[in-house]
């Protein structure tokens, strides 16, 4: 179950929007996640995928009253019998998270509760696994070269991570929530699982990340991956992602990074030199909906389009999942959003 495992059928989650730079020298990453020669005219790679999701959804939430829904379209009535939001996602959920501990659920979509596979959403998991050790999260990790061959077989969403350079698994953590890569989701799993192999402590997290699921209740969900590669067994509901955003959301460290549109750090570059990377958020709400607060993307072959979301108003805080969608999964989560702070 560990990294040499993974299957190689395309998968994208995330605008690939990162840059790596050495002091004194930039070096732009391919597609692939190699770096090349620098040139003047060096351009970075973005995901069709995402980026054509990105600009149909440009906008969203564009005022606060052309953005909500005003008739009484067709759809399914909520918990308590009310309109429901007019969108075209079936697995779609949303609820009420009140004061953060509490969740109160607002509408369900026809297929809410259906277990599918949710792409890169499944690193919402990979990071509450993390934050389970709170003292760890300014312990620096070596870039390993089989993270960077991993995410180029498997064609995987990266942050360019160089091998050799030395990051914390607090900037990790933005390196996979942001760009989505993989790459750093593949160092957090291999340096926070136990066993005495990579392929060992890859399946030891991806036990860790079930076990939670469990404890959380979330009854329609199963990992075999840490980054949304599946096996074939990697699923969540609408219901269970929504909740899971939510939790995720309790906790102070996750919040503050979904919440970046970007992110700059450095790290030690293994030639005794500074690296410096700048990481895009592929989360396009977060640039066009009054109030939005992150929390993930993701996308795929077999997934579709997908994407957790939250946003704050008045005091409000609202979480929703929309799952198996199109390209217009931005668009549904600002109707749903509207809807919910109309109710």
């Amino acid at each position: 179950m560990g990294s040499h495992a993974r299957p190689s059928r395309l998968h994208r989650t995330g605008a690939r929007i990162a840059t790596v730079a050495l002091v004194g020298a930039v070096l732009p990453i391919t597609a692939g996640g190699l770096a090349e020669a620098a040139t003047p005219s060096a351009t970075h790679s973005v995901d069709e995928n995402e980026r054509t999701s990105g600009q149909a959804a440009g906008t969203v939430g564009q005022g606060q009253g052309q953005g909500r829904e005003q008739g009484r379209g067709p759809g399914a009535p909520d918990a308590t019998g009310q309109d429901a939001p007019v969108i075209k996602a079936d697995h779609a959920f949303l609820l009420d998270a009140r004061d953060g501990s509490q969740e109160r659920e607002m509408w369900a979509g026809a297929k809410a509760d259906e277990s599918v596979a949710m792409a890169s959403t499944t690193k919402i998991m990979t990071a509450l696994v993390v934050l389970k050790y709170p003292e760890r999260l300014d312990q620096q990790f070596t870039v390993k070269q089989e993270y960077r061959d991993y995410v180029a077989k498997a064609g995987s969403s990266t942050a360019d991570l160089q091998t050799g350079d030395k990051l914390t698994a607090r900037q990790l953590l933005h390196a996979m929530l942001l760009p989505s890569g993989a790459d750093a989701a593949m160092a957090l799993a291999d340096n926070f699982g136990s066993g005495d192999t990579m392929d060992a402590r890859i399946a030891d997290f991806e036990n860790q990340m079930n076990a939670e699921a469990q404890q959380l209740g979330l009854t329609g969900t199963h990992f075999d991956s840490f980054d949304g590669i599946s096996h074939g067994d990697n699923r969540s509901t609408a219901r269970d992602l929504a909740k899971l955003g939510q939790r995720a959301m309790l906790k102070p460290v996750f919040a503050d990074v979904v919440k970046k549109k970007q992110f700059k750090t450095e790290a030690p570059a293994a030639n005794g030199r500074t690296r410096y990377y700048t990481w895009n958020n592929t989360n396009v709400l977060l640039s066009t909906y009054d109030g939005a607060l992150g929390i993930k993307t993701g996308s795929g072959a077999e997934a579709g389009y997908a994407v957790v979301f939250a946003a704050e108003r008045d005091n409000r805080t609202l979480v929703g999942a929309i799952v198996g969608a199109d390209k217009g999964r931005f668009e549904d989560a600002a109707k749903m959003l509207d809807w919910g702070f109309a109710h």
